[in-house]
Order: structure tokens, then C-alpha cells, then sequence
């Protein structure tokens, strides 16, 4: 067959190129068709790679995402810690005859009792009484020390009875601790329930153990005789500590011999 198309091209060039174009309309939807079979193939297989590609990207960008998720915490937290630092620093600066700047190692969170445990002792000139303050406010009094150590009863505590006044207007009242971070504070003139929401709570400096002004708690809801109050200086969120000394040692000391001297007479009638 090809010899003789090779032929009838020499003898009639015109007569091939009739049959030639016949050829070539006879065959051009075959041609077609495989052009569009082996385009389609080739775009699937494009789209095949381009959804396992993107895939992968994908599963890195998620990678990616959670490091800087990551990462962004870790710098929110050490910005926190940071402003933490620098606010005790102030406090530090403003209460010139602290006694000792020292971290919280631990507080009781579930117990009965709301103790912390801070990383300086008598060592350092800790005593029992002293009060212990954040930036925040007031977290409690030296209970007990050792070397190293020292015992803090947290303002929360039920044993706990702190003198304080409304900042706004000084009115007296006591705030004891009900054991689950916050405080019952009660009116000194027994009849009336002067509290509102929002009010602020320092100490008034009566009985000589706190000095003035340190913040205690904020009134979160009123009661029948009181309010209850929330403790400004949550242990779990305080990680440095300043011990300060007792507002009026003198004074202090004289309630306590009164106290034992009181008892031993009773003992004694």
C-alpha cells in the first residue's frame, strides 16, 4: 500500500493530494479524540498533584501554626511574669525596710486550712506575724519559719481575721477568711450593711500587725449582715512575695503579753 501511494505520488501529484486529504479527514476525529483522552490525563494527573501538594502545604502551614501558637503563649507569659517582676521591684522600692523579696514555692489549693509555703526563713530575719504582700495586695502573715522557710496563712484562711476599712470613706469592718479565696467581711457597728459591689478593701492598721492601705479584697456581693469579698492577691497567681515588718512590733507585742496574762489569771481563779 505504501508502494503504490508512493507511486500514484511520482505518476499524479494532484490525485495524492486528493487522497491524501481524504485521509486526513477520515482520520481526524481518531486524532481528536486521543488529543482530548491524553489532555484530560494530563490535567488529572495535574490536579492529582496539585491536591497531594496541597495537602502537604497544608499540614506544614498547621505544623507552623501551632509553634507560633506555641510560642506566642510562652511570650504572654513571660510578659505577664515580666510586669509581675517589675511591679514587686516598685513595691520594693516604695516599702524601703522590707525584709525579705522571696518566690511562693506553694499554697493549698483544696485543703481546709489556706497555707503557702515561702522560699525564705529566719535565715533572712523572717519572724511569725509579719505580713506578706504582693503587688496586688496583701496575701497573708508569717504562721511559722524555719531556716529556709517560712509558713504563710493566706488572707482566705478561716482563721484569718483581718482589720480593714472601705478605701472610699474609711468605715471599719473585719474581713475573716471563708476558705475558698474569699473573705466575710463584717461592719464593726453591728445593725447596719453599708457594703455595695465594687467597694475596695485595705487594711486600717488596727492592732499594729498590717500597716495602712495594703488592698485586701474587692466587695463581690452583699449578705444579710456583710458582703462577701474577693482576695485581690490570689497565691496561684503570685510568684514573688515581699515580707514586710510588723506595722507596730511594740504594740503587738504588748496585746500578746496582755493576752497570756489574761489567761494565766483565769487559769489561776
Amino acid at each position: 500500500m505504501g508502494l503504490l501511494l508512493l507511486l500514484i505520488s511520482f505518476i499524479d501529484p494532484q490525485g495524492f493530494s486528493a487522497l491524501r486529504t481524504i485521509g486526513a479527514e477520515a482520520v481526524a476525529p481518531i486524532s481528536k479524540s486521543l488529543s482530548e483522552i491524553g489532555g484530560a490525563t494530563g490535567s488529572a494527573g495535574d490536579e492529582i498533584a496539585a491536591y497531594f501538594n496541597a495537602a502537604s502545604k497544608n499540614a506544614a502551614m498547621q505544623r507552623k501554626l501551632e509553634q507560633y501558637r506555641t510560642e506566642i503563649l510562652e511570650a504572654r507569659a513571660l510578659k505577664q511574669e515580666n510586669e509581675r517582676l517589675k511591679g514587686l521591684l516598685k513595691l520594693d522600692e516604695e516599702v524601703p525596710d522590707s525584709v525579705a523579696m522571696a518566690r511562693l514555692i506553694s499554697s493549698t489549693a483544696s485543703s481546709a486550712r489556706r497555707l503557702a509555703t515561702l522560699g525564705v526563713g529566719s535565715n533572712s530575719g523572717l519572724e511569725a506575724g509579719q505580713p506578706v504582700r504582693s503587688p496586688e495586695g496583701l496575701v497573708g502573715r508569717i504562721l511559722e519559719t524555719g531556716p529556709t522557710t517560712a509558713r504563710v496563712l493566706l488572707v482566705s484562711d478561716g482563721k484569718n481575721v483581718t482589720p480593714v476599712q472601705r478605701a472610699s470613706d474609711s468605715l471599719p469592718a473585719f474581713a475573716t477568711g471563708r476558705g475558698d479565696g474569699t473573705v466575710d467581711i463584717q461592719p464593726i457597728n453591728i445593725g447596719s450593711n453599708p457594703f455595695k459591689t465594687g467597694d475596695l478593701m485595705i487594711t486600717s492598721g488596727s492592732g499594729g500587725l498590717y500597716s495602712p492601705g495594703i488592698p485586701v479584697a474587692v466587695v463581690i456581693r452583699k449578705t444579710e449582715s456583710g458582703a462577701i469579698g474577693r482576695v485581690l492577691a490570689n497565691p496561684a497567681k503570685v510568684s514573688h512575695a515581699i515580707v514586710q515588718p510588723i506595722f507596730q512590733a511594740e504594740t503587738v507585742r504588748q496585746i500578746e503579753k496582755d493576752s497570756i496574762e489574761d489567761v494565766e489569771q483565769e487559769s489561776g481563779e
